[in-house]
C-alpha cells in the first residue's frame, strides 16, 4: 500500500486516514483517482465536496453513506454516480445487526481489510477503479474490461443456528466477522494448523476463488492451470475431508506449495498462491513508498537494491518481483524479531511454489493488459453465469 501526502499541506497520511492532523483538512480516498486526497465542502452545494488542491478537476464528490451514517468508510462516490454507498461497500450485500455490541467494530475491521483488498485489485486492473458493482453511467473501455469483482455478505453466528462459515460461492464471499477479534482468529489460526491467519488474508484468499472462476474457467484455461496446479474435477468435499484428517502429516508441503492448506486441492491451492501473490504486490508497493533499499547481509551483491514499485509499469516481470521479494522480507522478520516478535512472513518459497506464482502473475498481467486497452471493448463485458464452486 502507498503511502500519501495531504494535498493541502504535504504531510504524510495513510490510506485508512478521514484527517490530516497536521493541517486538519478532511481526507477522502478518490476512487476514480485512486488517490487520499484532502477535500472541502462545495460552497454552494450541500453535501458535496471538491478536492482541496490545484489538482482539482472540478469533479464533485458525495461522500459514502457508511461514513455519514455509521462512520465506517472515508471512500468518495462521484456525484454523477446514484448510489449512496462507495465502490467499496456496495459490493457488501449483507451486514451483520449492527445493533448487537461489539459487531460495529467487527464489520468496521471487515470493511477496512475489504478496501485494502479493493485497492490491490483495482491497481491491478481486476476491478475497475471508480466503477465497482452498480455504478451507473460508466462507459470507459477500462470499466468495460475489468471484472465486476465478487459481493461479500459479513454474517454472525446466530444462537441455535449452524456456525457461519467464511468462504466463497457463486461469486459471494462470505465472511464470519468474529473472525475480526484477534483472540477468535487466533484459537481458529491453531486448531486449522494455519500459522499465518488475518483478515486481509482471508479476503485475498477467497477473492482467489471468484477469480479461479472468471480468470481460469471462463477463460478457457483449464489444461493449462492442471498442468501447473493438478486436477481440479477431484472431489472437492473428499479433498478437504482428507486433509483435515491428516492435519500437521504434510511434512513435505514446502516443496511445491505456498502453504500446508494448499495442499488439499487444487482449487486451495490456487487461492493460497493467488492471496500469496496480492501480499507480495501490495508490500513491496509499501517497502517501495518508503523508498527502501536492502541488500541481503553476506550476499553476494552487498550493495542495496532500491525497492520498485511493482505497479508503476503495465508488465512487470516476475523474476524482477521475486528478487525485491526476499531480501524485503528478510529484513521485515529480522525487524519482528528484533522486537521479540515472531516473523511476520513465516514462508520459505520453494522452486515449486515459485512457478504457481508465476502462473498467477502472468495470469494477471493477461487480465491487466486487457482492462488498459483502449480497444479493449466496445460493450459491457458479460462474464458466463457462475456455476457453484465450493469455497
Amino acid at each position: 500500500m502507498r503511502i500519501f501526502r495531504c494535498d493541502h499541506c504535504g504531510h504524510p497520511v495513510f490510506f485508512e486516514n478521514v484527517q490530516c492532523l497536521h493541517c486538519g483538512s478532511a481526507l477522502a480516498f478518490l476512487p476514480d483517482q485512486m488517490f487520499l486526497a484532502a477535500v472541502e465542502p462545495v460552497a454552494d452545494a450541500a453535501g458535496l465536496w471538491e478536492r482541496k488542491s490545484d489538482k482539482s478537476d472540478g469533479t464533485r464528490y458525495r461522500l459514502c453513506n457508511n461514513h455519514t451514517v455509521h462512520q465506517a468508510c472515508n471512500f468518495a462516490v462521484e456525484d454523477c454516480d446514484a448510489n449512496v454507498l462507495c465502490v467499496s461497500c456496495r459490493q457488501t450485500r449483507v451486514l451483520p445487526d449492527l445493533s448487537v455490541p461489539d459487531n460495529h467494530a467487527r464489520w468496521y475491521r471487515a470493511e477496512v481489510a475489504k478496501r485494502r483488498l479493493y485497492y490491490t485489485l483495482a491497481k491491478l486492473g481486476l476491478i475497475s477503479a471508480g466503477a465497482g458493482v452498480g455504478a451507473q453511467g460508466d462507459t470507459t473501455a477500462q470499466a468495460q474490461a475489468s471484472l465486476p469483482g465478487p459481493v461479500f455478505e459479513f454474517l454472525a453466528d446466530l444462537p441455535g443456528s449452524p456456525a457461519v462459515m467464511t468462504g466463497h460461492r457463486n461469486g459471494v464471499i462470505t465472511l464470519n466477522i468474529a473472525e475480526a477479534d484477534d483472540d477468535e482468529r487466533t484459537h481458529r489460526r491453531v486448531a486449522l494448523h494455519e500459522p499465518y491467519r488475518t483478515l486481509l488474508g482471508h479476503l485475498r484468499h477467497e477473492s482467489g476463488h471468484y477469480y479461479w472462476d472468471a480468470l481460469i474457467r471462463d477463460q478457457g484455461r483449464g489444461d493449462d492451470f492442471s498442468a501447473v496446479f493438478g486436477d481440479a474435477s477431484t472431489d472437492y468435499g473428499q479433498a478437504l475431508q482428507r486433509h483435515y484428517a491428516q492435519a500437521g502429516a504434510h511434512t513435505d508441503w514446502q516443496n511445491a506449495y505456498v502453504s500446508m492448506y494448499a495442499t488439499s486441492h487444487p482449487w486451495e491451492d490456487w487461492a493460497e498462491t493467488w492471496a500469496h501473490y496480492l501480499h507480495m504486490v501490495d508490500l513491496l508497493e509499501t517497502a517501495s513508498a518508503y523508498r527502501t533499499s536492502v541488500a541481503v547481509p553476506g550476499g553476494e551483491n552487498p550493495r542495496p537494491a532500491r525497492i520498485v514499485n511493482p505497479f508503476e509499469k503495465a508488465e512487470t516481470d516476475f523474476d524482477a518481483l521475486v528478487a525485491q521479494w526476499v531480501p524485503v522480507t528478510l529484513m521485515v522478520n529480522s525487524l519482528n524479531r528484533s522486537l521479540g516478535q515472531n516473523d511476520a512472513y513465516p514462508f520459505a518459497l520453494s522452486e515449486g511454489a515459485l512457478r504457481k506464482l508465476r502462473y498467477v502473475h502472468e495470469v494477471i498481467q493477461a487480465q491487466s493488459a486487457m482492462a488498459a486497452s483502449p480497444a479493449a471493448s466496445s460493450g459491457e463485458k458479460e462474464m458466463p453465469a457462475s456455476v457453484e464452486t465450493p469455497a
